[in-house]
């Protein structure tokens, strides 16, 4: 009877300890590179939503993705601030283009930042575009933006391409290497020459 009740005993134990462990590992904290990761990808998440977005010329969402108050530096174009500026921005570049593409080349992000490569194509065949008349001339553009993303929405960005490509293509400035490129050259090497000529004519002030 004794052993019977001993048994028993050992056998209730045993399932009360193994309907414990799953609640023990259960309630454990999960692993800050877990927690990382989950981050990473809410922020890389956002930014390909963003672009989506641009790449729908969707102007609505566009906004949707930014802080109220956000900062977008294009460093060749300049300082957009605020949600209403950032969206005009984009207005007056869908108007410029009638076929612009957007495309994502890279995404790399971390738990607040991201850097993305894109490549933009199109025409200049629409609107006027930063004061500059259309010329009917295609573009082709790669660059980078780096992103700061909080709470699940676009802080800030910084977004860096070749303004003097982009003008060249468009037609603003001569070809690379092109004759009338050396020419352009030639003419402001020549008036920094004449410059420098007449200020040391005057001597110092």
């Amino acid at each position: 009877m004794a052993a019977s009740v001993a048994e028993t005993r050992t056998r209730t134990n045993a399932q009360e300890t193994a309907a414990k462990e799953p609640a023990a590992k259960e309630a454990q904290p999960k692993a800050p590179g877990r927690r990382r990761i989950t981050k990473r990808k809410a922020v890389e998440t956002h930014v390909r939503s963003y672009y989506e977005a641009i790449a729908a010329r969707d102007l609505e969402a566009i906004g949707e993705h930014w802080r109220e108050d956000g900062v977008d530096d294009v460093v060749p174009l300049g300082v957009k601030r605020g949600r209403g500026e950032i969206q005009q921005m984009f207005r007056e570049m869908f108007a410029a283009s009638s076929d612009l593409e957007t495309t994502v080349s890279r995404v790399v992000a971390g738990e607040k930042m991201a850097a993305v490569e894109w490549r933009m194509r199109g025409t200049f065949d629409g609107a006027p575009f930063q004061g500059i008349e259309p010329t009917g001339k295609p573009f082709d553009l790669r660059g980078l933006d780096l992103l700061e993303v909080e709470d699940g929405q676009i802080v800030s960005t910084t977004g860096y391409y070749d303004g003097a490509e982009y003008a060249r293509q468009i037609g603003m400035l001569p070809p690379q290497d092109s004759g009338a490129e050396r020419a352009m050259t030639s003419a402001f090497n020549a008036v920094t020459k004449l410059r420098r000529a007449v200020n040391e004519r005057r001597g110092p002030h």
